[in-house]
């Protein structure tokens, strides 16, 4: 069971699939962070509650998970009206792994809406592979749901 403080993990859960950009953090071999924005979905219920981004297999994302299976993940929720308020913020830490391409939840939850099914479809010579994040038991939640 995921722990969320606040919020009902269910009302998190619903704001996080209406979203489709966050942010992945890696560890490189010298033990850095590298951070890079990624397009991502859910797995659709009743798979477990796992996200799912589609890469090339040589991007330094999966060259590092590959090395180092922790991450990080943030979604932010920014204020469309009130842009001086800082963004509201669902981030945690979780395990991630390489899947082929081929991978039937990868590719269901891809087919889930508009944006996701375009980054799905995009033709390129690079080989592609899901990364799927297993997030650890505690979302860290900073403002969303709070009116």
């Amino acid at each position: 069971m995921i722990q969320v403080i606040g919020k009902p993990f269910e009302y998190i859960e619903k704001q996080l699939r209406k979203k489709s950009f966050g942010v992945i953090s890696t560890i490189d071999s010298k033990g850095r962070p590298h951070s890079t924005g990624v397009i991502y979905t859910i797995a659709p219920k009743p798979n477990p509650f796992h996200f799912y981004i589609v890469t090339g297999v040589e991007y330094r994302k999966a060259k590092y998970i590959e090395a180092n299976p922790n991450v990080a993940f943030m979604v932010t929720f920014p204020h469309y009206w009130l842009r001086f308020v800082p963004a509201n913020v669902v981030h945690f830490q979780g395990k991630a792994d390489i899947l082929p391409f081929e991978d039937s939840i990868g590719r269901e939850s891809f087919m889930q809406n508009r944006i996701s099914r375009m980054n799905l479809n995009t033709e390129t010579d690079d080989e592609i592979i899901f990364i799927r994040i297993k997030p650890s038991k505690k979302l860290n939640v900073y403002g969303l749901g709070i009116h």
